[in-house]
């Protein structure tokens, strides 16, 4: 029988991915649905743990979250904690892309390092919470390329690869992404986690 969890998050993108690296090692990975998250800040497992808490609390079921983001070198590591609110409310992945990408324009390719980083969450209704990291090193390309993927995938080119995010297949990309190596850590805790909080 499959453990069945929660995603805390409204992302299809995110959702697709968590139901694939998981749903390979035994999980039933659902959206959680209509739950108030916390305000988010910019520590990556701060806001990881809130979401994760709020929909296993409000649900009352263990709940998955993460909270991803690109970090450029030349811009200081950022937008980091922020990617996904970056350059406003107003942009969509499209634009924040787009905002990126004219930002560091003037990049000579070898200041173009960056990175994903994803902190991803499991809680339980008691409040009891594991996390783990994940990080994919790369570089950023100077065009769109590719149609998979979500967010800032078609300009990341992950280190050892000649092609961005985008270009993978789902089942590379989770293999390598930040998101399938926080994911594959934390579900070395799941049997610990879930057995103590039952």
């Amino acid at each position: 029988m499959s453990l069945r969890l929660l995603l805390a998050s409204g992302n299809a993108g995110k959702l697709r991915e968590f139901r694939a690296i998981l749903g390979a090692l035994g999980a039933l990975v659902e959206s959680a649905g209509s739950v108030e998250y916390p305000e988010e800040g910019d520590d990556y497992e701060a806001n990881a743990r809130a979401k994760a808490l709020a929909a296993a609390q409000q649900c009352g079921v263990p709940a998955l979250a993460d909270d991803s983001g690109i970090e450029v070198m030349a811009l200081g590591w950022a937008p980091g904690p922020r990617s996904a609110r970056y350059g406003g409310p107003g942009l969509d992945d499209r634009g924040r892309l787009v905002r990126l990408l004219a930002q560091i324009e003037q990049l000579d390719d070898a200041e173009r390092v960056a990175r994903f980083v994803c902190v991803a969450a499991l809680a339980l209704p008691d409040g009891t919470v594991a996390t783990a990291r994940g990080v994919c090193p790369g570089i950023l390309r100077r065009e769109v390329v590719g149609a998979g993927g979500f967010g800032y995938d078609p300009i990341f080119q992950p280190d050892g690869f000649e092609c961005t995010m985008a270009e993978l297949d789902a089942e590379e990309k989770n293999r390598i992404s930040h998101r399938g190596q926080a994911l594959r850590e934390l579900w070395l805790a799941v049997d610990d986690l879930i057995g103590s909080g039952s």
